[in-house]
């Protein structure tokens, strides 16, 4: 029996979830990070079974939540290979063998089952939903709570199980720098935070995050495993990275965060926060940021950039087209000016 349902998955009363995973041990986005989050327990299994080649289309990956309630399995259902790679028709249909060989094995009477291969794989739900609605048939007496695509669930509904990280000194100064930046309760774009963080490890601080040049600007793509962590505990809005994300910090967070930066009694930290402050005066929303970062970037990669402001608006034109298009020249002369002045 099927039942078409709308909402967050997650929250599903089924004995089995299914989370649409690949073959790589890598839950980044989409549903499959919302898993991550929700169950910890889950990711670890199933990424050991990945190292281990136990993870494969055409078979499921179960892992028992030990939970007396529902949901009681969680189904990871291989739907890519690579996350790199687009899902196959085949490997849904290979895969729904398996999934309801694997409901009668555990003797399994409700699954909530989300839209396999569509959303990020690419697939069409048109030729994904008359596979499930036939595989359906095979156990009648399972009931199958079927949520078309419809995009992801509000990031401040989206479960999270994941242990409260301990604060460290980069994790309590990112926090600290976002509260000098936003005003209480103003939430944060991912340009910004991206922009924020790039300021202050620039500042001096050893975040360990890998920049590189991105369509935005300045981006490391590690951050989003720091704000992964943080999520649920110090930030929410970060979700599931399937929609612009908006973020806000937590309350008290503020509060842990000064106690940690005090009790370690290092005098740059509040420097490297006043430093970074400095830096980004007068630049405070996504443009001026994206601004700012590019321009920094220009300067301390292009050494005729640093001598000659032309030169850097040339380099920062070449960027790609968006930054031709969206950017005057006279912001980026005034950006230019900003940072080489003596004053910063």
């Amino acid at each position: 029996m099927i039942e078409y349902k709308k909402g967050n998955l997650l929250e599903a009363e089924a004995e089995a979830l299914v989370n649409t995973v690949n073959c790589v041990g890598v839950m980044g986005k989409g549903i499959a990070l919302q898993f991550k989050q929700a169950f910890p327990g889950n990711f670890k299994e199933y990424a050991k079974a990945c190292k281990n080649n136990a993870v494969m289309p055409g078979k499921m990956y179960v892992v028992p939540t030990g939970y007396m309630l529902n949901p009681q399995y969680i189904i990871n259902f291989p739907t890519k290979r690579h996350w790199k790679e687009k899902s196959k028709i085949e490997d849904i249909k290979s895969g729904l063998i398996d999934f309801i060989d694997t409901i009668k094995e555990y003797g399994i009477k409700s699954v909530a089952v989300p839209p396999l291969g569509c959303g990020n794989g690419g697939l069409n739900w048109s030729q994904v939903k008359p596979l499930i609605e036939a595989s359906a048939q095979e156990v009648p007496d399972v009931l199958f709570m079927v949520y078309p695509p419809e995009g992801s669930p509000e990031p401040d509904k989206m479960r999270v199980g994941t242990e409260k990280p301990k604060l460290t000194r980069a994790r309590a100064l990112l926090i600290m720098l976002m509260n000098l930046y936003a005003a209480p309760g103003y939430k944060l774009s991912m340009l910004e935070i991206q922009k924020l963080a790039y300021f202050l490890q620039e500042s001096g601080e050893d975040l360990k995050l890998r920049f590189v040049s991105a369509q935005y600007g300045p981006y490391a793509d590690n951050l989003n495993h720091v704000l992964q962590r943080l999520e649920g505990h110090f930030i929410r809005g970060y979700g599931d990275r399937n929609r612009d994300a908006q973020i806000y910090l937590l309350p008290e967070v503020i509060k842990e965060a000064e106690a940690y930066l005090n009790s370690i009694e290092d005098a740059t930290s509040e420097e490297r926060l006043e430093n970074t402050k400095k830096i980004i005066e007068g630049y405070e929303t996504p443009y001026g940021l994206e601004l700012l970062a590019t321009t920094d970037w220009v300067i301390k990669h292009n050494p005729d950039a640093q001598a000659s402001e032309d030169r850097a608006i040339d380099h920062f034109k070449a960027w790609n087209d968006r930054k031709k298009k969206v950017f005057k020249e006279s912001h980026i002369k005034m950006a230019w000016r900003h940072l080489t002045s003596n004053e910063i």
